[in-house]
């Protein structure tokens, strides 16, 4: 017979616990191990913390295609689309033109919007001083073959033609087309002939503006037709392949009206750089940095994305002409001093701060390293003769 409910109720409310532990060699009963206490389970782990922000920045934005396709690869890709360059001129030769005039051929040639901006009357004349694109080696080979065909007999052409026929006849017209097109697209930089200027037509067109900054009081026009300039590449999120081009040559030249106000030309480049990092733009500014005092002069360097200075050499210098290797070709020094980098936290490190300006043949612009010439040994003591480390005639133990 089962106590009453009061008795057990109280025999349960008497019983110790925990429960006593079993006596050695005892087995726990049925009963006991049903009432043994549930096993827990340890607390869920807290939640991780949420990740920190990621210490690299988004992407960086696209780059221009540079001056020539040599300042490409020192340039760490080309400039920064949305960055201002800036170019310190030397007062001893206009090398900075070089460059100026191939980055405005590169983008007349690839009909990409320009503002040209300089101190002279006319800037529309210096449009035709911008050299031509350099034929591509198909462009001569073609060239050469239809030269060859017209000074012989015609057989060579006939040939070159009855060859290019069977090749369309596998292929068909329409790889053919996809080939050309696809061989255009890669080609984004051109070396220019700095002997033969651009064709007319080009120059005639209605994307390129020009505005002269003589005897020009103040910036407010310059600020304000790059400003409308600027508003027409605004950088979109679904991308805008239209890419602007702002070229201001001596900005701070004594033909300025506004030479001596440093203040207002800082603000300027303020302004510029502020609207150019919001838009598809490169602005490369030429400036004569003898005309600034030592402060302003440190003003303008901060203020440049990307800053670079040329230097003339001499025409004879016998002791360069010594050291470094295709000296005769080389007109002047590109030092790089700052390279753009916009949404990156990582330095831009680059393979050497000084490259030489070279004219090839006389005609083409070439940015290369500087290589050392190799030294001349034949003044030194002669390797002849033995080959033995120790000083004395007589041999030794430790000769070898």
């Amino acid at each position: 017979q089962q106590p009453p409910l009061s008795l057990q109720a109280e025999s349960q409310r008497r019983r110790p616990w925990p429960p006593p532990p079993p006596e050695q060699g005892a087995r726990p009963s049925a009963g006991a191990a049903s009432r043994a206490p549930p096993h827990r389970r340890p607390p869920p782990p807290p939640p991780p913390p949420p990740p920190p922000a990621s210490s690299s920045a988004p992407t960086a934005p696209p780059s221009s295609p540079p001056a020539s396709p040599t300042s490409t690869g020192i340039l760490d890709g080309g400039f920064l689309l949305g960055s201002v360059v800036m170019v310190m001129e030397d007062s001893d030769a206009p090398h900075h033109l070089l460059l100026l005039r191939a980055f405005m051929a590169q983008g007349v040639v690839h009909k990409q919007p320009l503002l040209f901006a300089a101190p002279m009357k006319e800037p529309r004349s210096f449009l035709g001083a911008l050299p031509a694109p350099v034929a591509s080696s198909k462009e001569d080979a073609r060239q050469r073959a239809m030269g060859g065909g017209a000074a012989g007999d015609g057989r060579a052409s006939d040939e070159g033609l009855r060859i290019a026929w069977q090749y369309r006849k596998y292929f068909g017209d329409e790889r053919n087309s996809n080939a050309e097109h696809r061989d255009n697209k890669q080609e984004f930089s051109h070396d220019f002939d700095l002997r033969k200027p651009l064709e007319r037509h080009l120059l005639n067109a209605q994307h390129i503006e020009c505005l002269s900054t003589q005897d020009v009081d103040t910036l407010h026009d310059l600020q304000n037709r790059s400003s409308a300039f600027l508003s027409k590449h605004q950088r979109k999120e679904g991308g805008n392949l239209s890419a602007g081009r702002i070229a201001i040559q001596s900005l701070c030249a004594p033909q300025c009206g506004y030479f001596g106000k440093d203040w207002d030309m800082v603000s300027f480049l303020r302004s510029l750089k502020a609207m150019v990092r919001s838009s598809n733009a490169v602005a490369i500014i030429t400036f004569p940095y003898t005309v600034l005092s030592d402060s302003f002069c440190k003003r303008w360097q901060h203020l440049a994305d990307t800053l670079l200075s040329i230097k003339a050499i001499p025409d004879e210098d016998k002791d360069l002409a010594k050291l470094l290797t295709g000296y005769q070709d080389m007109v002047g020094f590109l030092h790089v001093h700052k390279v753009a980098q916009t949404n990156s936290q990582v330095p831009v490190i680059l393979e050497a701060s000084t490259f030489s300006l070279k004219l090839r043949k006389r005609r083409s612009l070439v940015l290369e390293r500087l290589n050392q010439a190799p030294v001349d040994g034949s003044s030194g003591p002669s390797s002849g003769g033995s080959g033995s480390c120790s000083s004395s005639t007589q041999g030794s133990q430790l000769d070898f």
